[in-house]
């Protein structure tokens, strides 16, 4: 019971990090915001210590804040688009 709780708690904030990101007003840092978080949730998908997951999720909640000052300091001060955007 308590790992499908991990589970839907891990996706959850998957899926909250993945959101946030996306309203990054420069391409690249949202680019390169997507892609890290992907990229690192792939490589600890196979884990099963409960304590390295603990503290990973916490590292990502931290990060899912600090990706939401950003944003909206970048919205503050926003740039003119990119041609690629």
């Amino acid at each position: 019971m308590a790992a499908a709780s991990t589970r839907a708690q891990v996706l959850g904030l998957y899926r909250a990090l993945l959101r946030e990101s996306e309203k990054f007003t420069s391409y690249g840092f949202r680019t390169y915001a997507i892609r890290r978080i992907r990229d690192a949730f792939r490589e600890n998908k196979n884990l099963k210590n409960s304590a390295e997951i603990e503290t990973l999720v916490n590292n990502a909640k931290t990060n899912l804040e600090m990706i939401h000052r950003q944003v909206t300091i970048g919205q503050l001060y926003s740039a003119p688009k990119l041609v690629i955007e």
